[in-house]
């Protein structure tokens, strides 16, 4: 079964992270954001079974982001946590208006936000479309070419020499821009899931790859204390 997918929408570096470890280590596919326009813009290109939302953001508040995620038709039927510092009685009223599926306070406890958003995903409907995207398709993005079938990687135009593995890892994280993957995603992803490395050899391949990409190897973005993305 494909991994569930949550979107953390947290303007605290700290927090965020936190949270996008924890639901990670739990074996959820983790996107996050800082914004609310980061997020009404990521939630509209790509799927999301739920949307962990602060409500204090910069410029677009969670309250509006909610109420626009439950607006448009893609993002409607989207479970929609709130985790927020606001815990007043007439703040929760006002979250639940404005639609979200369940309301957790701060400071959380990390077994109880586990158990709301497994809860809050009973009700969630299944994706059909998780499957990969057409393998046979090159992928572009900022200035890279990415051609499966010729297995070539081009920058500006011109072609980068990369090894297999990290010709692998690049196509692992650019298929999904935006998406967080530990190490051992990573590893699973290239080698399976018996190859035996261990997952700081991770590391390594990244530094190649960034070398080797030049300017452009500043796409792979290093998530302190959870593993890798690239910028979208």
């Amino acid at each position: 079964m494909a991994k569930r997918s949550i979107l953390v929408v947290e303007d605290e570096e700290d927090i965020r992270e936190l949270v996008s470890y924890t639901l990670l280590k739990e074996g959820y596919q983790v996107a996050s954001v800082a914004s609310g326009e980061e997020a009404l813009v990521l939630a509209q290109a790509q799927p999301f079974d739920l949307i962990l939302l602060d409500l204090m953001l910069p410029g677009i508040g969670g309250l509006a982001v909610c109420q626009q995620l439950r607006s448009r038709p893609a993002t409607a039927g989207i479970a929609i946590v709130m985790l927020t510092a606001k815990g007043e009685e007439g703040d929760i009223v006002a979250g639940l208006n404005a639609g979200a599926t369940d309301y957790i306070t701060k400071p959380f406890s990390r077994n109880v936000l586990l158990a709301r958003i497994r809860a809050a995903l009973r009700n969630a409907p299944l994706r059909s479309d998780d499957g990969p995207p057409d393998d046979d398709e090159p992928i572009n993005i900022h200035n890279l070419l990415i051609d499966r079938r010729r297995h070539a990687v081009f920058v500006d135009g011109k072609p980068v020499e990369l090894s297999a593995t990290e010709f692998r890892l690049l196509l692992v994280l650019a298929r999904k821009p935006g998406w967080v993957f530990t190490r051992e995603d990573i590893l699973d992803a290239i080698h399976g899931d018996s190859y035996a490395v261990t997952p700081r050899a991770v590391d390594v391949q990244v530094v190649g790859l960034r070398r080797k990409l030049g300017k452009a190897g500043e796409y792979v973005e290093t998530v302190r204390g959870v593993g890798y993305r690239f910028k979208e």
